[in-house]
């Protein structure tokens, strides 16, 4: 039994070689220059100071933040409606809605803001079609913008969050709806009072996975936007390749602030989430 341990162990060694390498030690160095000034010197909150006095860092944040909340907010709504008719049609049409999910939860990143330019761009497809048929929405539509961006988003959100739900579905039993069904209930008094209240750990889950999806997004929206657009992704990738000079402590100070900001969805949901679970153990 030991030796079995042991040969676990062993074959666990690469990767907590490669988990230490390239995360441990990197995490580390960049929490260690965000305390450190660029120009070289004592330990300093400098950096922390640019970070939250600058309107441009300030605009990132808060774009940041906007963006990652209405995407998952969105596409948790619309992976919800997928996913509970996934887990109620099953067959052959459920198993094509299955490759269809897994195939375009990829397509993300420069293809995806390509695609979005030839669709939606100034001079794309559907624009055009709003123009020769009179559409104001489709012919004014300015992908370049917030919105637009939050439009991408949503997009790669939705088959992501699908795929994560639709496991949580299993544990929504049948005999439940039979039970709500014979106390007078409808399917409308089911999902309110008993489906979603047993679901809500799982989506809360799936809510802060999409909210650090987005954060953290970075190809897509340069590829789209370039430096037009502030975004913390796009802000902290400009300090280490900046055409200038590297700003690695102004660099590390943005991704530690956007590490505390995924830290601390993750701690209200996670809150909310053990709240859930005692109100369904309670009922």
């Amino acid at each position: 039994m030991k030796n079995r341990k042991y040969i676990y162990l062993l074959a666990l060694l690469p990767f907590l070689v490669v988990a230490f390498l390239y995360e441990i030690v990197p995490l580390i160095m960049i929490v260690v220059n965000s305390f450190k000034p660029d120009m070289g010197g004592a330990f300093t909150l400098e950096n922390y100071q640019t970070v939250f006095s600058k309107l441009l860092y300030r605009k990132a944040i808060l774009n940041s933040i906007k963006i990652s909340l209405v995407s998952a907010i969105v596409g948790i709504v619309i992976a919800f409606l997928g996913a509970r008719a996934a887990h109620q049609h099953q067959g052959k049409l459920n198993n094509i809605f299955m490759t269809v999910l897994n195939m375009v939860s990829n397509f993300a990143g420069i293809p995806l803001a390509f695609a979005y330019m030839i669709l939606l761009g100034n001079a794309g497809f559907m624009v055009n079609v709003g123009k020769e048929l009179g559409i104001d929405f489709l012919a004014n539509y300015n992908l370049y913008t917030t919105g637009g961006m939050s439009l991408i988003y949503i997009y790669f959100q939705i088959p992501l969050s699908t795929l994560l739900l639709i496991p949580a579905f299993d544990g929504v039993q049948k005999q439940w709806k039979e039970a709500c069904t014979l106390l007078g209930g409808n399917m409308s008094t089911f999902w309110r009072k008993v489906g979603i209240p047993v679901l809500m750990p799982s989506i809360l889950g799936t809510f802060s996975v999409l909210f650090a999806n987005s954060l953290a997004a970075y190809a897509t929206a340069y590829a789209l936007m370039m430096n037009n657009i502030s975004l913390l992704p796009i802000q902290i990738a400009g300090c280490f390749t900046g055409e200038v000079r590297i700003r690695a402590g102004l660099g590390g100070a943005l991704s530690v602030t956007m590490m505390i900001i995924m830290v601390i969805m993750i701690v209200i949901t996670n809150a909310l989430s053990r709240r859930f679970q005692k109100g369904v153990a309670k009922r």
